[in-house]
């Protein structure tokens, strides 16, 4: 019973997790768009992005929390053959670990007034967790290898 308590609320964190890197680049996106001289627009989607940024971070460390109690604690991915996809998935967890870092230096750039990227890059840098959301669940719902 413990166990599917512990495995919903990883589900319940890891999408909480996502919404937040699926809409924190949308804001950079604007963030982008933002004319010279339009101060109140960009302090506006500035505050977003921080508060959004937070409240993310806030979410993924129960994910990552709860994940480790599945994976460590459960044994989920651990033992026996055939777990190659719990390899494949720690690595795409890595890589989202990696996308927040990158946010939080998008974050910085746009508040140092250093952003060097446009509002295509941006919608680019906006599929990273698109992909990765493709990859991870058909890892762990199909265990493929």
């Amino acid at each position: 019973m413990a166990y599917l308590w512990v495995k919903s609320l990883h589900i319940i964190f890891v999408i909480s997790w996502f919404a937040g890197l699926f809409y924190l680049p949308r804001i950079y996106v604007n963030l982008a768009m933002v004319p010279e001289g339009s101060e109140a627009e960009r302090e506006r989607l500035l505050l977003m992005a921080r508060k959004l940024y937070r409240f993310t971070t806030l979410l993924m460390v129960p994910a990552i929390g709860f994940g480790l109690v599945l994976w460590l604690g459960f044994g989920i991915g651990l033992h026996g053959p055939g777990n190659g996809w719990m390899h494949a998935k720690l690595t795409m967890v890595l890589v989202l670990l990696a996308f927040h870092g990158a946010c939080k230096g998008r974050l910085r750039a746009f508040e140092q007034r250093r952003n060097q990227h446009s509002h295509v890059w941006y919608r680019w840098f906006n599929e990273i967790p698109t992909i990765a959301m493709f990859i991870i669940v058909p890892l762990v719902v199909a265990k493929p290898f």
